[in-house]
């Protein structure tokens, strides 16, 4: 299949190490694009909820595909977002074209954008992350409660729904915070004189103009891939939210399987020794 060429993508809330990942459609989707920069805006490894027990090999293969692009020369710049905050005392790190960082600053055809996860403007975060956490572990549990109840529906030819997306949808206090959330966004961007603000924190894609009093800008979010299953992309002086759709991908043009020993790092960086690294790091 050809690779379409892309001058940047962004992707956020990935949640590797959990049971809502769905690592194997955004591998498609890695292997289907040809990025100049690739931006991972946060929480692409969900170290709150690492687990030895639950790392499969899908996920796995995605942290080969982001190193592969990295070997090839494309620009991965790796924002921390509050899952994988332990990250951010790494900040200003680079290793040949990987840069990780806690919010980048780009300038795309003559226009500032500023890119960085979001969570600092969670209220739950700053003064009750213990609280953020086991939210985090009952949106899990209701992802794979979900994913059970999905399957139901599918084999009997039923449509298929989202728990979280009717939760949402039904409490006025969650609309309330995205609102707010992006609002907080799009008047800090005008105020630092920035014409693209992209978060992600979310797990709600979007992309549109907001008026605040003093100036305008465009407000745009990577959504995730445990529901939405979205990422952004900018080409030809224009953003687009690009959305995961399983007939876009028949098997046989992109292999769910084996990496090809092109694709295979293990000779050229070990992720064995990565993982432990990083587990090393949550049992301190």
């Amino acid at each position: 299949m050809d690779k379409r060429n892309v001058d940047v993508v962004v992707i956020s809330d990935v949640h590797l190490g959990t049971y809502g990942c769905h690592a194997k459609e955004l591998l498609k989707y890695l292997k289907s694009i040809k990025p100049k920069t690739l931006i991972l805006n946060g929480d692409i490894i969900d170290i709150w909820q690492f687990s030895k027990s639950y790392w499969p090999e899908s996920h796995m293969k995605v942290i080969r595909k982001l190193m592969k692009f990295v070997s090839e020369g494309v620009e991965v710049h790796y924002l921390t977002g509050n899952h994988d905050e332990m990250l951010r005392k790494f900040d200003g790190m680079e290793m040949g074209s990987f840069h990780l960082g806690n919010k980048l600053i780009m300038e795309l055809d003559g226009k500032k954008a500023w890119f960085f996860h979001g969570d600092v403007f969670d209220v739950t975060m700053q003064h009750s992350k213990w609280l953020a956490k086991m939210g985090a572990v009952g949106y899990d549990t209701l992802i794979l409660i979900n994913s059970f109840v999905n399957w139901l529906l599918n084999a009997f030819g039923r449509e298929k729904m989202s728990f979280s997306k009717k939760i949402k949808a039904r409490f006025k206090d969650a609309v309330k915070f995205i609102n707010s959330f992006e609002q907080v966004a799009a008047e800090l961007a005008v105020e630092k004189g920035y014409e693209y603000v992209v978060c992600g924190h979310i797990h709600q894609p979007e992309k549109r103009e907001i008026n605040v009093d003093n100036g305008k800008v465009t407000y745009l979010n990577s959504g995730d891939w445990v529901e939405s299953l979205t990422a952004l992309e900018y080409n030809e002086q224009k953003w687009s939210i690009f959305k995961y759709e399983h007939k876009d991908f028949v098997k046989d043009e992109v292999d769910e399987g084996i990496l090809s020993d092109a694709e295979d790092l293990k000779s050229k960086l070990d992720i064995n020794l990565l993982l432990q690294n990083i587990k090393y790091e949550i049992a301190r």
